[in-house]
C-alpha cells in the first residue's frame, strides 16, 4: 500500500471513522450491483418496506424512508413501471394512492437481498461467524439508539 492510501492512525482510533469507510464502501458495492439490473439503493429500500411494513401511502413512503418527495415518486414510478409495486386507490379514503408490492417485487426483493447478502459476506470475511453475529448485535444496538 503506498504511503498517500495510509489510513492517518489517528482516524484508525475513531469508530465514527471506521463505520463511515466501510458503509462508503458496502454502499458503493451494493450500488454497483443493483445498477448492473437499471436498479438504486432506494429501490431496494421501498421494495424492503411494502414487504416489512404492508401498502403505503406515497407520502408515508417519504417519512418512514427519510426520503426527499420528489425522489420517491420517481423510485416508485421505475418499480410500478417494472411490475415490481402496483399503485391503487385507498378504500378508506379515495384521495390516497397506496403503493403495494407486487408479486414480481417480492420475487425481486429476494433477489436483491442475496445480492446485499454476498457483499456482506464479502465485506465480512475477515470475522468469524460469531464476531458477525456479536457486531450485528452492537450495531443493531447502536442503531437504536439513534435520535
Amino acid at each position: 500500500m503506498s504511503s498517500a492510501r495510509s489510513t492517518p492512525p489517528a482516524l484508525l482510533g475513531l469508530s465514527t471513522y471506521l463505520l463511515s469507510r466501510i458503509g462508503k464502501t458496502a454502499r458503493g458495492r451494493l450500488a454497483a450491483r443493483l445498477s448492473e439490473r437499471g436498479l438504486r439503493l432506494w429501490d431496494m429500500a421501498v421494495l424492503a418496506a411494502l414487504s416489512d411494513f404492508g401498502p403505503h401511502a406515497q407520502r408515508d413512503l417519504v417519512v418512514r424512508l427519510d426520503v426527499d418527495p420528489s425522489d420517491i415518486t420517481k423510485v416508485v414510478d421505475q418499480l410500478t413501471a417494472g411490475g415490481y409495486v402496483e399503485r391503487a386507490r385507498d378504500p378508506e379514503d379515495r384521495r390516497r394512492v397506496l403503493v403495494s408490492l407486487a408479486p414480481a417485487g417480492r420475487e425481486l426483493l429476494t433477489e436483491l437481498d442475496a445480492e446485499a447478502r454476498s457483499v456482506q459476506d464479502e465485506l465480512l470475511v475477515p470475522l468469524a461467524p460469531e464476531e458477525r453475529a456479536l457486531l450485528q448485535d452492537l450495531l443493531l444496538r447502536v442503531h437504536r439508539g439513534l435520535v
